[in-house]
């Protein structure tokens, strides 16, 4: 009978366990994203999908991004100075986002705020995005993403060629609203 008492009081707390962390899990929620841009085809592409911004607790900004209708392969993928996509071509959304004036380049160096790395084409098209960038901000400050556009490129950004990494014509734009 002890023998089973134990078990039982051993098997009641795996239990009350298990049910504790299922229900912390429950609990835990991710966070919804703060801002969001909807992509549309440029320069004759057919390249759509959404890109979701959301804040990181330390500060900068996690960028994800579901895209298709792209070429297989690398693409440019910045974030623009005006939220304006209603050229064909989406020039008017202007040069890359560069608050600090600081030359074109790579995560690893200086660069512009809107400098972001190069997505990823599989060779149905699709692209899956996901990154944190630290000098990005939303809603407020000189890293101010809101209103905003992003803008998908033909070819992939080379991240040293001034003042757009020659990543080629534009083939997706986006402005970035608020939630």
């Amino acid at each position: 009978m002890r023998k089973m008492k134990s078990f039982q009081s051993a098997a009641g707390a795996a239990t009350v366990v298990a049910v504790s962390l299922l229900l912390g899990c429950s609990s835990m929620s991710v966070s919804k994203p703060d801002a969001r841009a909807e992509l549309g085809p440029a320069s004759g592409s057919q390249v759509a999908g959404a890109v979701t911004f959301t804040r990181l607790s330390g500060g900068g900004v996690h960028v994800d991004g579901d895209l298709s209708g792209l070429t297989p392969g690398e693409h440019g993928f910045h974030v623009h100075e005006l939220g304006d996509c209603s050229a064909p071509d989406a020039t008017s959304a202007k040069g890359h986002f560069n608050p600090t004036g600081k030359p074109h380049g790579g995560q690893d160096g200086e660069h512009h705020a809107g400098d972001m790395a190069n997505l990823v084409a599989d060779a149905d098209g699709k692209a899956h995005y996901s990154a944190d960038f630290p000098v990005l901000e939303i809603g407020s400050g000189n890293g101010n993403i809101i209103g905003r556009a992003v803008v998908i490129h033909a070819a992939a950004d080379d991240y040293k060629t001034q003042p757009a990494g020659n990543s080629g014509k534009r083939v997706a734009c986006g402005v970035i609203k608020a939630n």
